[in-house]
């Protein structure tokens, strides 16, 4: 007798990924505009997960199976990303995104939250915090930034290369982003065309890119985006933070975790040897495991 097919979620289907790799349905909201894609699993302290560039809630996967028992995961795409759809003339700045993911959670009438944030879910979801810090229960953060990086080489360069003509090249005609840069930030594992489709199919044309190269831009483009950020965060002073922090990234390093923990003083720190940029991919297991014993 023949076994039964598995059926297939929308987000396989749609990218045509292996069945069982994203077992989660899908769910939409109409947001200024904007068609958000997201999913929404368990139950329990909601957990609200914003990814970076150029991942979608794919990225969250491991770790939404692993809490789901014991949290409510909601992880949305931004728009532009995974199955999300942008609004025509959308801008794609982190700003823009921060005040939609603001209307998102209104829409979905999630009272107190946590964000879960890494990359540039970080500035955009402690944007978002620091407006609502009364509804913020606590924060778990990973290898990001929350501040203006003038001055400093190390992402100046980096803005100016991939936000420049060469990135933009490179992005929209080359898939940079996920090509280069997933490969380079995934340490623990074998990076091989399973762990790169899933990625590559929704960045499928150059104009599906433009969200992936315009973040680049704006690490020095949005200056006042990030000041007012930096500025925002004493509201969220006294929250109980996680840190994860993957020490092989090669994009936020040790000083960067530095000023989280003195930005926060009732921080809890994991430090995650030998896990690069995407630690979601690298220490999925280890990350539950911290926030669940955390959390007790």
């Amino acid at each position: 007798m023949t076994a039964p097919v598995a059926a297939l979620s929308l987000a396989e289907s749609t990218f045509g990924l292996a069945a069982g790799s994203f077992p989660f349905a899908s769910r939409f909201a109409d947001v200024d505009g904007a068609r958000i894609h997201y999913i929404d699993e368990g139950a329990g302290p909601v957990l609200l997960m914003l990814h970076g560039n150029p991942t979608w809630s794919y990225v969250f996967r491991h770790l939404v199976t692993s809490l789901r028992d014991r949290f409510r995961c909601v992880v949305p795409d931004l728009p532009g990303f995974g199955l999300s759809v942008a609004p025509p003339r959308y801008d794609f700045l982190p700003e823009t995104h921060a005040r939609l993911v603001g209307v998102f959670v209104d829409r979905l009438g999630l009272g107190s939250f946590t964000p879960v944030v890494q990359d540039w879910g970080g500035p955009i979801g402690l944007s978002l915090a620091s407006r609502v810090p009364d509804r913020i229960e606590r924060l778990v953060i990973g290898n990001t930034w929350c501040w203006p990086v003038n001055g400093d080489l190390h992402f100046e360069l980096f803005s100016r290369l991939m936000g420049g003509p060469i990135g933009k090249f490179a992005i929209r005609r080359c898939n940079a982003f996920v090509n280069l840069f997933v490969p380079a930030g995934i340490k623990r594992r074998r990076v091989d065309a399973a762990i790169l489709e899933p990625y590559r199919r929704p960045l499928s044309t150059p104009e599906r890119r433009m969200p992936s190269y315009i973040f680049p831009r704006c690490i020095l483009r949005s200056h006042a985006f990030l000041a007012a950020a930096q500025a925002s965060l004493g509201a969220l002073a006294q929250k109980p933070v996680l840190i994860v922090w993957g020490d092989a990234d090669i994009a936020f390093r040790a000083k960067e975790r530095e000023r989280f923990e003195a930005l926060f003083p009732r921080h809890r720190t994991v430090i995650l040897s030998g896990a690069g940029h995407y630690i979601w991919e690298d220490a999925p297991d280890e990350i539950a495991s911290a926030l669940a014993d955390w959390w007790v």
